[in-house]
């Protein structure tokens, strides 16, 4: 393979800048470029081990730099790799990055480190997936999902399943080749068994999804109301800052805004939306639109009322619009006298979850928080005892395992000849396999990694 090389920090201003390099060739393009304070051959250089110096090029000073030297089979990539840390800002970044790939080395491809690390066998490919989770993490729980993902403890659930598997199938296959060895009732017993036990463990996980869509997507929370409801004031205070413009004229949003905010480790996608009336010009009907869709496409609605005033006609056509969804009704402008009430039958049919709150002087924004963590269950989510699914993909292939869960349970039922159950068996093991990598096409394994940023 060629040696790679790659900027592995964010491009732009900062104390520090690092370049990160893999390959055979690593070590003799670092030899031509930098110049340690106290040079030493490579081979006398331990691994982990960093060396002071300056990065030159002919014979002219570039940075005085850092260099980090990781030695195979004992690295990221289990290549020879060297990062220099070097002064951060993108021009001598760049330069660095230029003077190595005028001696020798390539531009890395997006997530190309880490495609190398799953191809070397230092991880699986569901680990190399959660690299990607933990650096796009929103939240400590996401961000501890990811963790416990790449230091393996899905790959382990997935491989004790495997595991129990063929355990039972390699009895059935020696039963298959010597049928005079068939012992068929205590045969049926152990594939039932194993089957059973497969299929519990298999719909804990994907069950699990509900829970690690929710960490690692956030739950998407549409603010809905009629112009001057306060909305934009109820996104201020949850986010505690002026995000959205606040005025006494109504339409003032005009499209939809959106910020995240954590509530017990979990994201919460907030959508302010345009106020739903009659629109007064193209541009607001758009919007109100846009509002109309978020409410529809939401986890979570939070329909907003002034409670100093009556209900409008635009309000009950709200409430119309939130029937049957997951909803929090808020009465808004406690603090001037109100005319609506929380047992007001209109809200009440639609949901038990109605809450006065001010939030101009932000109170009952606790309160708020408090009835979206009972309604989402989220104290329940314990990281520390479960592992939770939060890719698509590996619920995808879960799924698909279940099912031939069923059909092997349902030929065995059937009374089928064993081998016809084997069949499905052996797709539940390529099903999962398809989880950690070892049954998967290049063009999955290029669209995993594609979604990597440069430098990892």
């Amino acid at each position: 393979m060629s040696t790679i090389v790659s900027i592995s920090t964010a491009p732009g201003i900062g104390g520090i800048g690092i370049i990160r390099m893999s390959g055979e060739e690593t070590f003799q393009i670092i030899e031509k470029i930098f110049k340690p304070i106290k040079p030493q051959k490579i081979e006398d250089i331990k691994g982990y081990t960093i060396k002071y110096g300056n990065i030159v090029e002919n014979d002219e000073i570039v940075d005085e730099v850092l260099v980090s030297y990781f030695k195979s089979p004992k690295s990221y990539t289990t290549e020879n790799m060297c990062e220099i840390n070097s002064h951060g800002g993108n021009v001598i970044v760049k330069r660095i990055l230029d003077i190595c790939l005028k001696n020798g080395a390539v531009l890395a491809e997006p997530g190309e480190f880490t495609k190398r690390a799953f191809l070397n066998g230092r991880i699986d490919l569901s680990q190399a997936e959660s690299v990607i989770d933990v650096i796009n993490a929103k939240s400590e729980k996401e961000a501890k999902s990811g963790i416990k993902q790449l230091q393996g403890y899905l790959s382990k659930v997935i491989s004790d399943i495997k595991q129990e598997i063929m355990d039972v199938l390699v009895n059935i296959e020696v039963t298959i080749d010597y049928p005079e060895y068939d012992l068929p009732d205590v045969q049926e017993k152990e594939l039932k068994d194993m089957l059973e036990s497969v299929h519990k463990k298999l719909v804990k996980l994907e069950k699990s999804f509900d829970n690690g869509k929710m960490i690692k997507e956030g739950i998407k929370t549409a603010i809905i109301g009629k112009p001057n409801a306060g909305k934009s004031s109820l996104l201020n205070a949850i986010l505690n800052e002026d995000r959205a413009i606040v005025t006494d004229i109504e339409g003032t949003t005009r499209d939809t805004i959106e910020e995240f905010v954590t509530i017990n480790g979990i994201p919460l996608k907030l959508v302010d939306t345009a106020g739903i009336r009659v629109a007064k010009d193209e541009v607001e009907k758009i919007g109100i639109t846009k509002s109309i869709d978020q409410a529809k496409d939401a986890d979570l609605i939070i329909a907003i009322f002034d409670s100093s005033r009556e209900l409008s006609n635009e309000d009950l056509e709200i409430l119309e619009l939130i029937k049957n969804k997951n909803v929090i009704i808020l009465l808004n402008k406690s603090d001037l006298k109100s005319i609506l009430k929380e047992n007001d039958e209109r809200f009440t049919n639609i949901t038990k979850r109605v809450l006065k709150i001010s939030a101009l002087n932000k109170e009952g924004i606790e309160n708020l928080y408090k009835m979206i963590s009972e309604m989402f269950h989220l104290n329940e989510i314990n990281l520390d005892n479960e592992v939770l699914i939060t890719n698509i993909r590996h619920k995808d292939s879960i799924s698909k395992a279940i099912e031939n869960v069923n059909k092997a349970e349902e030929a065995l039922n059937m009374k089928m000849p064993v081998d016809i159950t084997t069949i499905y068996i052996k797709e539940i093991l390529e099903d999962l396999g398809e989880i950690t990598g070892e049954v998967v096409t290049e063009d999955v394994i290029n669209e995993i990694f594609s979604k990597f940023c440069l430098g990892k």
